[in-house]
């Protein structure tokens, strides 16, 4: 199974992108798929109805709003 990666407005550093690709890797940035400024909700519904991992350095907001995602 291939990972399919999603980098939200705080990871998509280009340079990352390009290594991760580089690599072989699956990677849509936030800008890409047109997510720029969404909120945190926002870009999480996105990565899961587009089957990809959510990969972010907000983890404070983020590990709070996995468990509630994660609930429903």
């Amino acid at each position: 199974m291939d990972i399919r990666l999603y980098l939200d407005e705080d990871s998509m550093d280009q340079r990352l992108v390009r290594a991760l690709r580089a690599r072989g890797m699956d990677v849509e940035t936030a800008l890409e798929a047109d997510m720029v400024a969404q909120t945190d909700e926002e870009h999480l519904a996105y990565a899961a109805a587009s089957g990809r991992v959510l990969h972010t350095f907000n983890v404070a907001d983020f590990y709070e709003l996995h468990g509630q995602f994660m609930e429903a």
